[in-house]
């Protein structure tokens, strides 16, 4: 899960976005607002700009369903001018949970010659027709290539279209560039990824994970259009019934067409249109910019910062920057094909500096590197061997085994989705295999994916590995770098997992998630090898020991991707070190939200007794708006048995509750889901009440046979 305030989102994983008030209430006043001019100066290149009109409309479907869009468009603009529309197509509910951040996006783009749509997905908020059975279904993408038509032909536009998102919408911005769409020029695809099996939020490195998100969507989908929430049959039926997306996951536990369909990789021809992607060290959807940066062929830049899950205006921790001064620019080249003398780089990456381990840093030390090409300049691959020492070593030592037994509760410090911030990695490490190198004499820089090259065996048939990299200062506090984990089943395929051979050493190669860090001189670089990552990771459900060969030229190592230290380069013309400070959103008043922030009312309980460990998350929002309040909560919690891992489980829960005038309309869900050595327990619950009073219920329970998971 990553490190963000809660209130952005209800579904704050994959919105990216805070919980805002409704697109009826911005008609009302934020409009008005901004043809004022906002409470802020603005920055200098907004001054004089229109004011902004925003238009609710219509799109039509060649099958009569009509999608829901909020235009932003410039006041006042005459009938001859025409102006490259920019999409956002999204399921979060343009008319409730994103207006407020809607309009703080688009609002910026419009001023600068843009007209801005803001599109329901079918099913989801305000549009009309069934809900998709899944994210980025046949169906949105059909329908997408329908809005971008749509948008190309109206009176004032020019007929380019360009794409942008965060998370779905920057995945579906990597979609529909794929099905190459006459209109569409050009996307900026943020906390995005080209490959959905391994790198997507449901089996994190083709591992199964179970989060929030699961919980959350599965709960909006039922949700009714704002801001008046109808119970009827007609309006409940189609949203209410739909099958929740967790279930058809749990049926598609390894590699293969059903992720295929909307995945990039490995055939990147298939985007030839300009890509701007950006990402950041805190996200769990990096992965993708160094791979696409590589292997596209059209042009591709790339912005990767210290962020989490959001914006790089809206970070934290930071530093926050402008980032739409560079969207701007990206836009008008492929848009309106002007170039400017302020290029963006190839790569602009922020390389981290060595911070101490903890969850509430506010801004991140480091400084920014631009690339013209990729991989970046002077990169060099220094191997680091495991030693029988426990140490690291440059050349290969000499052979040897090292054994560990299998704790499936450990790994909780390690993060929910190898982004995060951490805390101390101490406790993780008492259950792994650690190796150090001896304290550092001069600064070390990486920048890349660091690749674990493991010879492993087990006496188990199912067992998974997972290496962290780490910092260990000379305190002793170790802050996590990097990691990230590797089936033994999925040892040759993704789509053909097999049963290990017990007893019986392997090799296991896979790379570690796209990173930055300068280690300080008198520094250790550690790496921890394990065989759990709960909760982020469903345990193996064999109790087991696994061992570690070491020693010789293919001896258990790890390969850095290490670069010149020192100070930053800066493109010409487009000094990297100097980004604007993020311009100040116009804000409608009379709304108000607040909520926790990560990780929240998080705890962790050891039974010593029975050797069972439980994780217990929750969270909070409320909003108020001038049709009335909207509260949220969420819970989860996380069971393992030492013991026994092949009983794990979670059970969840979470509620919306709208406080209208004269009624109160709330939405229930609550998930159980548990597992023995065979099958998966899929129990998931639905309720609609309205003035406390239940209208609706529905059960959807399911056994599921365990497939390499």
């Amino acid at each position: 899960m990553t490190r963000m305030p809660i209130n952005r989102s209800y579904s704050w994983r994959q919105a990216g976005f805070r919980l805002a008030g409704s697109m009826a209430f911005l008609l009302a006043c934020a409009t008005a607002a901004v043809a004022q001019g906002p409470a802020t100066k603005p920055p200098a290149a907004e001054r004089g700009a229109r004011a902004i009109r925003v238009e609710q409309a219509w799109i039509p479907m060649p099958d009569g369903v009509r999608l829901a869009v909020n235009l932003f468009l410039p006041e006042g603009a005459t009938q001859t001018e025409k102006f490259p529309v920019i999409l956002e197509y999204l399921p979060y509910r343009k008319d409730d949970w994103s207006a407020q951040r809607d309009y703080a996006l688009h609002s910026y783009f419009v001023r600068r010659g843009y007209v801005s749509a803001r599109v329901d997905i079918r099913g989801t908020g305000s549009s009309e027709g069934h809900p998709p059975d899944r994210e980025y279904s046949e169906q949105e993408q059909l329908d997408g290539m329908e809005v971008i038509a749509w948008l190309a032909r109206q009176p004032w536009s020019s007929g380019n279209v360009g794409m942008l998102g965060i998370s779905w919408g920057g995945f579906n911005s990597i979609q529909m560039a794929m099905r190459r769409p006459p209109a569409l020029k050009a996307i900026i695809a943020v906390d995005a990824t080209d490959e959905l099996f391994h790198d997507d939020i449901h089996y994190i490195d083709g591992l199964m994970h179970a989060d929030e998100f699961e919980i959350g969507m599965d709960l909006s989908e039922m949700l009714t259009r704002a801001p008046d929430f109808p119970t009827d049959e007609a309006s409940v039926q189609p949203r209410f019934e739909n099958t929740p997306w967790f279930l058809l996951y749990l049926h598609q536990q390894r590699d293969g067409p059903f992720w295929r369909r909307a995945s990039l990789r490995p055939d990147y021809s298939r985007i030839n249109i300009p890509v701007f992607l950006i990402g950041g060290f805190l996200d769990g959807y990096r992965d993708s910019i160094p791979r696409m940066l590589e292997k596209m062929k059209t042009p591709v830049a790339a912005l990767v910062g210290p962020w989490n899950h959001t914006f790089p205006h809206d970070a934290e921790p930071g530093p926050a920057i402008e980032w739409r001064e560079d969207a701007v620019r990206w836009w008008d080249q492929w848009l309106k094909n002007r170039t400017t003398t302020a290029t963006i780089p190839r790569a602009t990456i922020f390389m981290r500096h060595w911070y101490g381990p903890g969850l509430s840093l506010k801004e991140i030390p480091g400084e920014w590197r631009t690339d013209s090409d990729w991989p970046p300049a002077g990169l060099q691959q220094q191997t680091l061997f495991l030693t029988p020492e426990h140490s690291l070593a440059k050349a290969g030592p000499a052979a040897g085994t090292h054994q560990l037994k299998y704790i499936p509760s450990a790994g909780v410090e390690s993060g929910f989705w190898w982004g995060d911030l951490t805390d101390d990695q101490r406790p993780a490490d008492a259950f792994s295999l650690v190796y150090d190198s001896p304290p550092l004499d001069s600064e070390t820089a990486i920048l890349g994916m660091p690749r674990a090259m493991l010879r492993v065996s087990s006496t188990a048939p199912l067992a998974n590995w997972f290496v962290r990299l780490s910092d260990v200062a000379p305190d002793g506090s170790v802050t996590q770098v990097t990691g990230a984990g590797q089936s033994g089943a999925q040892r040759e395929s993704s789509t053909n997992p097999k049963a290990i051979n017990t007893g019986t050493l392997f090799p296991l190669n896979f790379d570690l998630h796209f990173t930055s860090w300068v280690f300080p001189k008198g520094h250790r670089v550690r790496v921890a090898v394990s065989n759990s990552a709960w909760p982020m990771i469903w345990p193996t459900p064999f109790s087991m020991t696994t061992t570690l060969a070491l020693g010789g030229v293919n001896g258990s190592r790890i390969v850095l991707p290490v670069v010149p230290a020192g100070p930053a380069t800066a493109a010409k013309g487009h000094p990297k070190q100097n980004f604007s400070a993020p311009a100040p959103d116009p804000h409608p008043p009379g709304m108000d939200s607040s909520g926790d922030t990560w990780p929240g009312g998080y705890h962790i309980s050891r039974d010593p007794q029975t050797g069972t460990t439980r994780v217990d998350w929750k969270g909070n929002t409320k909003a108020t708006f001038p049709w009335g309040k909207q509260s949220n909560s969420e819970e989860l919690h996380y069971t393992v048995s030492d013991a026994d891992p092949a009983v794990s489980s979670v059970n969840g829960a979470a509620n919306i509750l709208c406080e209208l005038k004269g009624r109160t309309v709330e939405w229930r869900v609550q998930l159980e889901l548990h597992s023995d050595a065979k099958n998966f327990y899929y129990t998931f619950t639905r309720l609609l009440a309205e003035n406390d009073q239940v209208l609706r219920t529905k059960t959807w329970k399911e056994t599921i046979p365990r497939d390499f998971q």
